[in-house]
C-alpha cells in the first residue's frame, strides 16, 4: 500500500509537470503574433492552468502538515517545505508574465481576490474530488469575469461609434446650415441692390421736376412784368 508520503510526491511531480506547460504556453503566447480575441483566449487559458497551479501548491502545502511526524526525516521535511517554495516562486513569475502584479492578486482582473491564506483554507481537510470541485467554482468565477469584462467592452465600444456617428451628423448639419445662410445673405444683397437704385432714381427725377417747376415760375414772373 502507498504511504502518504509517496501519494505527496505524485502530487508534486504533477504540479511540476503543469508549471512545465504553462512555461510552454506563455513561451508559445510570447512568440506568437496572435491579436485580439484569440490572444485573450490564450492568456485566459494560462491564467486558468495558474489558478489550477495554486490550488495544487496549497494542497501540497495541506498535505504536508498531515505527514508531519509520519517516517520521514525533519530535513525531508525542510527538503519539501523548499520545493514548494520553489514552485511558488515559479508560480509568481508565470503570473508576472501575463501581467500580473503576483500569485495572490492572480484574479484581480476576473473577480474577487483571493488570497493565498484564504485559498489554502479552503482545501484544507479536502479530498482530491473536493479539490477539483473547488478548482472547477473558480474557474466558472473567472468565465463569468471575462465575460462581463466583454459585455463592458463591447458596450463601451457601441457608444463610442454612436458619439462617432452624432458628432459626424451634427458637422454635416452646420455645414448645411453655414450654405444655406451664404445663400440666403446673397440674396438679400442682390435684393437690396435694386432698391438703391430706385432711390436714386426718384432722388434723380425728383430734383428734375423741382427744377422743371422753378423755371415755370421765373418765367410767369418776366411775363407779368412785361405786361405791366
Amino acid at each position: 500500500m502507498a504511504s502518504s508520503s509517496d501519494s505527496w510526491m505524485r502530487e508534486y511531480n504533477d504540479a511540476l509537470k503543469l508549471s512545465e506547460e504553462i512555461n510552454g504556453m506563455i513561451s508559445e503566447r510570447s512568440s506568437s503574433a496572435v491579436t485580439g480575441p484569440d490572444a485573450q483566449r490564450r492568456a485566459s487559458a494560462i491564467r486558468r492552468k495558474i489558478t489550477i497551479f495554486g490550488t495544487r501548491l496549497d494542497s501540497l502545502q495541506s498535505l504536508l502538515a498531515k505527514i508531519h511526524g509520519k517516517p520521514i526525516s525533519e530535513k525531508e521535511m525542510n527538503r519539501r517545505k523548499d520545493m514548494v517554495g520553489n514552485l511558488r516562486s515559479k508560480a509568481n513569475q508565470m503570473a508576472n508574465a501575463l501581467n500580473m502584479s503576483n500569485f495572490a492578486n492572480r484574479d484581480s482582473l476576473l473577480g474577487p481576490e483571493i488570497k493565498p491564506d484564504d485559498s489554502m483554507s479552503r482545501v484544507t481537510g479536502m479530498d482530491n474530488q473536493g479539490i477539483v470541485g473547488y478548482q472547477r467554482q473558480v474557474m466558472r468565477e473567472q468565465d463569468e469575469g471575462l465575460e462581463q469584462l466583454e459585455g463592458t467592452v463591447m458596450s463601451t465600444k457601441h457608444i463610442a461609434l454612436a458619439v462617432s456617428e452624432e458628432l459626424d451628423l451634427q458637422t454635416r448639419l452646420i455645414d448645411d446650415l453655414d450654405y444655406h445662410v451664404d445663400v440666403t445673405d446673397s440674396r438679400l444683397r442682390s435684393a437690396e441692390e435694386p432698391c438703391c437704385h430706385e432711390q436714386e432714381y426718384e432722388k434723380w427725377l425728383l430734383l428734375h421736376v423741382n427744377a422743371l417747376v422753378s423755371a415755370g415760375d421765373r418765367r410767369s414772373c418776366c411775363c407779368n412784368m412785361d405786361v405791366g
